[in-house]
């Protein structure tokens, strides 16, 4: 039986977010006539600014491409080295992209990947301790379930080898995988599922779907965990996007379904409201600290840098900029290269402080598919210009 957390009713998070403003130029948004005149389509929930001061949170410099040609890459993690290895989720391999860019050098295909429409190899990140290691982690979508593995990366980058199976009993499906993977302050590793297109397995107890999970590097469940199980969080319709803050606040981006996508700090043992709240739509579930309409977002990878999070978005074709503060959005999101690179994948924080956004285009079997750019898929290597420099 779930446990509901219930928050403010629907009419008065509608209200809170009209009070925070309708700053559609900042949000880069249009509201339809046929949509309430009193809600943005990308907004803060609660405790923002909407207008900021002029200069006082970060801009982006020119996008440089480091890497042409991939096919349907997802994941991307960085290397002591400052190289990065990428998965592309049809083919199943691991490739590695040199620190100042180039040609994709192959590395070795992970085995026993099943393709599905949003299945196969995803996310993927490498062992706090690479270095002595060699691990890197990686979500595998299989035929029965989908499964987190350890691989071991060979000392020449010419091979590598499914080492042990960390966590298992993840339901599989044709979609809703989730998959995003990331190594969090803490040390432990943190997953983000799907509900595997079956909506209850969110608010289901002893499912693994729908779920934020996190476990130590080696398989164990931090004694920390709410009731010594992989799960840290529930409620989650499809997350694919991970992120820390530097005082330790876990974000996480999740894909809506027709109303609110969401962006959530994640909090021990909470329920985040679905399937009965999406976005504001609801009044069940811990609130997300900002909401952006599923055609302007559909987000998958995101990570924190000067003070904003960095969110790519799928269907909207952009990546999305929300300045947060201690787990608080502190304005309304802001858009940035709408249109320009097609579906953006993966957005990772480079060594340099530099953002690395993975293109999706040539993932042609996922929904809200576009045209591959020649070239394509890329990854793009975009400076951060801090406020007040």
């Amino acid at each position: 039986m779930r446990t509901l957390h219930h928050r403010p009713s629907k009419r008065t998070s509608i209200a809170a977010a009209a009070l925070v403003g309708l700053s559609l130029t900042l949000a880069g948004c249009t509201v339809p006539a046929s949509e309430s005149p009193t809600v943005p389509r990308a907004h803060a929930t609660a405790g923002a600014d909407p207008t900021p001061r002029p200069g006082s949170i970060a801009t982006l410099g020119e996008p440089e491409a480091l890497t042409t040609g991939l096919e349907a890459p997802w994941g991307l993690t960085f290397l002591p080295d400052g190289s990065a290895l990428v998965s592309e989720r049809i083919s199943g391999r691991v490739l590695r992209i040199p620190a100042a860019g180039g040609e994709a050098e192959p590395v070795g295909v992970v085995p026993g990947v099943a393709v599905s429409s949003e299945g196969g190899l995803l996310g993927i990140v490498a062992s706090p301790e690479f270095g002595e290691d060699r691990t890197v982690f990686a979500s595998v979508s299989g035929v029965d379930e989908n499964r987190i593995v350890a691989v071991t990366i060979a000392d020449d980058f010419a091979s590598l080898t499914v080492d042990r199976v960390l966590l298992d009993g993840i339901r599989t499906a044709d979609r809703h995988h989730g998959g995003r993977l990331a190594i969090g302050p803490d040390g432990h590793l943190w997953i983000g599922t799907g509900d595997a297109f079956e909506p209850e397995n969110a608010a289901t107890e002893d499912s693994l779907n729908g779920k934020i999970l996190r476990i130590a590097t080696d398989g164990s469940i931090p004694a920390d965990n709410p009731d010594a199980s992989p799960i840290y969080s529930s409620g989650h319709r499809n997350v694919q996007g991970l992120a820390f803050g530097p005082d330790g606040t876990a974000y996480a981006s999740e894909l809506g379904h027709r109303t609110w996508d969401e962006v959530n700090v994640l909090q021990p043992g909470e329920d985040y409201g679905w399937p009965e709240t999406e976005g504001i739509a609801g009044d069940t579930g811990v609130p997300p600290i900002a909401t952006i309409h599923p055609d302007d977002a559909s987000p998958s990878g995101m990570a924190y840098a000067a003070a904003s999070l960095w969110i790519g978005a799928l269907g909207g074709q952009r990546l999305w900029q929300l300045p947060v503060d201690g787990g608080t959005a502190i304005a309304d999101p802001v858009e940035h290269f709408v249109g320009e690179y097609g579906r953006i994948r993966t957005v990772e924080v480079a060594p340099d402080g530099a953002l690395w956004l993975i293109t999706s285009n040539t993932d042609r079997a996922t929904w809200g598919g576009t045209d591959p750019r020649p070239g394509d898929d890329r990854i793009l290597r975009v400076p951060i210009e801090q406020p007040g420099a």
